[in-house]
């Protein structure tokens, strides 16, 4: 390892982690209903958005209620989006005259843009009118966002209360987390962009001429707007196709920078703002050293991977970096390959480089942490409340190991919780496991494949991953454009999302009505490096347990053909 590739792996820590602490303390005054520095702009907006919807914000909800809330109002819209792309032709702001969008793409990208995925089967920029990718898109990655966070903070009080029958008011949640943290926070990220050169008007595609004389088209259009929410809210939905590998939404170095911190500091910070919620800021903190310990391995492996490259590339007498393939000059190796491993440690399909150009230990890093469930920082919301399913499952089987019954923040893990946890990890990863095996069964799902052999495979389990890890990134050489993929991964993505979510609140419920019990003499410590280190194994494990058969046939044999001089 160079050096400056270890100061600048270095740097973005120390960065995250400067950002992630004040923003997690603030994020908790927010959900705690405490004045904020920016309570005197938000606070009206705020009220006036309940008086006009009818919201009575003091009164709050139980499980199945706050459930039923986030159903409804992500179904309807859902609908709404999937209505929109159908009618874009018929609409204003399309200057580009694009037409009605296929109704199984539709349903796909609606159901995509609903769940925090932001899977594209599509290139934006030669599909999407302006008026879809604003009142459409970029308004599903706030909502999609905010949907995510209001879950986790349900969790943290529903784990923070006793004797209690609710756990808080869904549009409360949505309303404050849109409000008081995504859009401050993406106005400044924005024209920050703007001033590094993103571009952001409504202007139709120019027409120029390049210096060999051959006429190309540059796509215009509102791009910073939404390039900011797409990294803060983990989203991950590019304007482009070529994501944030385009100079149009990620022009130079310090705004791949600006925008890789932006993907983990909600994640991060959320950790802080468990600590602070439950009144223990330590349990946040190892939450937060659990996510970084998993983090770190899995950087050290995809950066190594790459810069070691491919053997046969180097074989030919090649001088120079032999693993630039997919990547940008401007990035480099080593900003290409913390991009990915950032993004697929959050749930953000935003990539900087062609994942499957990826060599096939470095393109199995991105694909594990999406199996594992994104809970290595995660999505906004679905990261702790990911990684929390996991400590319950870590004081389980402590509590097996010493014989106690399991007890976490002074309340019992009984066969409720169990089942519940035991789902939301099952659930996402049978769904990962049955599509993959469906495409590679069918023709109709082998017919989209671009590689033959175990890369075709590793395809194959990378879209799945990434639609019910609600992802969004792809290894680029699948065509997933057809009927079979929209509707599978649509399906597939509304699981994710949703079969996790559904049992991590009815943990809240559940949580929130017990008593509290004092520390006994068995109680295993949960605020320790020790517990940091159960708890990142026994992720480990599970992902390990649930998927290395498929990874085996996949990025693995891929892997060790390299090295015996085969190529797929």
């Amino acid at each position: 390892m160079k050096g400056i590739d270890l100061f600048q792996l270095f740097l973005y820590l120390v960065l995250l982690i400067a950002l992630a602490v004040p923003l997690g303390r603030y994020m908790a005054r927010v959900y705690q209903g405490e004045r904020t520095w920016f309570d005197k702009l938000a606070g009206p907006v705020e009220r006036l958005i309940y008086r006009l919807t009818g919201v009575d914000a003091g009164r709050e909800m139980n499980w199945w209620q706050y459930a039923l809330a986030v159903l409804v109002f992500n179904i309807s819209g859902m609908v709404l989006l999937f209505l929109l792309q159908l009618v874009q032709g018929i609409l204003p702001l399309n200057p580009q005259h694009f037409g009605a969008v296929k109704w199984d793409l539709s349903l796909n990208t609606a159901i995509s843009f609903m769940t925090n995925t932001n899977w594209q089967a599509y290139s934006g920029e030669s599909t999407m009118s302006y008026l879809t990718q604003m009142a459409g898109l970029t308004v599903q990655n706030f909502l999609s966002a905010a949907t995510g966070m209001a879950v986790v903070i349900a969790l943290i009080r529903g784990l923070a209360r006793h004797t209690a029958r609710t756990i808080g008011n869904f549009w409360v949640d949505l309303t404050r987390s849109v409000l008081f943290i995504l859009l401050p926070i993406s106005v400044v990220g924005a024209l920050f962009l703007v001033s590094q050169g993103v571009i952001q008007n409504l202007s139709p595609y120019l027409n120029v001429h390049t210096l060999e004389g051959a006429r190309q088209t540059l796509a215009m259009g509102p791009v910073a707007s939404q390039e900011f929410i797409k990294e803060l809210g983990t989203n991950g939905g590019g304007f482009f196709n070529a994501n944030s590998a385009h100079p149009f939404e990620n022009p130079t170095p310090l705004t791949n920078l600006v925008e890789m911190l932006a993907i983990l500091v909600i994640p991060a910070g959320l950790a802080i703002t468990f600590g602070r919620m439950v009144k223990d800021v330590r349990q946040g903190r190892v939450v937060l050293a659990a996510m970084l310990i998993l983090f770190v391995l899995a950087l050290g492996v995809c950066y190594t991977s790459e810069v070691t490259g491919n053997p046969q590339i180097s074989a030919l007498g090649v001088s120079g970096p032999t693993a630039m393939e997919g990547k940008e000059v401007r990035f480099g190796i080593t900003n290409s390959a913390l991009f990915a491993t950032v993004t697929t440690a959050a749930s953000c399909g935003a990539v900087n480089t062609m994942h499957d150009s990826l060599t096939p230990l470095g393109g199995l890093v991105p694909m594990l942490q999406i199996m594992l469930g994104e809970v290595v920082f995660g999505g906004v919301g679905s990261g702790l409340y990911g990684m929390l399913i996991f400590v319950i499952l870590t004081v389980f089987i402590v509590g097996l190991m010493v014989g106690r019954t399991p007890e976490y923040l002074g309340k019992k893990i009984e066969s409720r919780e169990m089942k519940m946890a035991t789902l939301a990890v099952l659930i996402p990863a049978a769904t990962i496991l049955i599509g993959a095996a469906l495409a590679a069964a069918t023709k109709a799902g082998t017919s989209s494949i671009a590689n033959p052999g175990p890369h075709g495979l590793s395809e194959i389990l990378y879209a799945f991953a990434s639609g019910t890890g609600n992802n969004g990134s792809a290894f680029a050489g699948l065509n997933a454009n057809t009927l079979f993929y929209n509707l599978a991964i649509g399906l597939a993505m509304f699981i994710g999302r949703f079969g996790v979510i559904l049992p991590v609140l009815a943990i809240a419920g559940s949580m929130a009505a017990k008593k509290a019990v004092p520390a006994g003499p068995g109680t295993f410590e949960t605020t320790g490096g020790l517990f940091a280190g159960l708890l990142s194994a026994t992720v480990l494990i599970v992902g390990a347990l649930t998927f290395f058969p498929a990874l085996a046939l996949g990025p693995i044999v891929e892997q060790l053909l390299m090295f015996a001089g085969k190529a797929f």
